[in-house]
């Protein structure tokens, strides 16, 4: 399965390549794509733009940054190749693209590629659907250079939360005079030090909580899962995959 990698430079993008230089999943690392080509020192072919990337390769990873959405889906639907998104941040109209293209191609688009993450949401949807008058609050802590909040994960889990909530009015941060709806969910983001990635969604009621926790203590776990993804999707048909398809 030969992976190019775009964002191939970034702390995530040398993750996965780690992993396929070491042929988890029966990966081998084809090439990369990242804006900093020029500093590259990987022995693999590494492009500055999708319009110098290599096409001979069965799967991509993309671990970049959203505003290349669209050269990035232009680039996997003109030449057929599976992609795996795991890029987080984006607008409605990248959004819509990646629905767009995913007619064409095989496509998996998930905000976090943790298995951990997805056991999270289960639980936390069972309890909420289990207490039905209980308030419902999101905490994610990531590090200090994570550019978008709250985090794709952080959002991901509010509205598979709204599927059991359906009056659910998802509040981000919370700030000025007036008390809290029965309705909110509140999601609040923290950035500092090197938090690789921490969500909490607390469930409680006047007299009783439930805290339920995932922690990520290496980015080698998202990088795993992206691979696990690819190898996934190099088996399917153009549609839309995510986490539950995997699981």
């Amino acid at each position: 399965m030969r992976i190019l990698i775009s964002g191939i430079l970034g702390a995530m993008g040398k993750e996965v390549a780690n992993l396929c230089r070491n042929g988890y999943l029966g990966a081998e690392l084809a090439g990369g794509v990242d804006i900093n080509a020029a500093q590259s020192t990987i022995e693999m072919p590494v492009a500055a733009d999708f319009a110098g990337a290599i096409t001979d390769v069965d799967c991509i990873v993309d671990f970049s940054h959203h505003s290349n959405t669209q050269s990035l889906l232009d680039f996997a639907v003109s030449n057929h190749i599976p992609l795996v998104l795991a890029t987080t941040g984006q607008t409605d109209e990248e959004r819509e693209m990646i629905a767009q293209a995913a007619k064409e191609i095989p496509l998996f688009f998930a905000a976090n590629y943790s298995l951990g993450v997805a056991v999270l949401v289960d639980l936390a949807k069972r309890a909420a659907a289990a207490m039905p008058d209980a308030e419902i609050e999101i905490i994610e802590k990531h590090h200090n250079r994570k550019l978008d909040a709250p985090s794709g994960t952080a959002l991901t889990l509010a509205n598979e939360l709204k599927t059991v909530r359906e009056n659910a009015n998802i509040v981000l941060g919370r700030a000025g005079n007036g008390k809290r709806q029965p309705n909110d969910i509140g999601i609040h983001a923290i950035r500092m030090g090197s938090i690789v990635g921490e969500h909490e969604v607390i469930i409680g009621t006047q007299n009783q909580t439930i805290t339920l926790k995932h922690e990520a203590h290496s980015r080698a776990l998202f990088a795993e899962g992206a691979l696990s993804a690819a190898a996934f999707l190099v088996k399917q048909n153009a549609g839309l995959y995510n986490m539950n398809d995997l699981v």
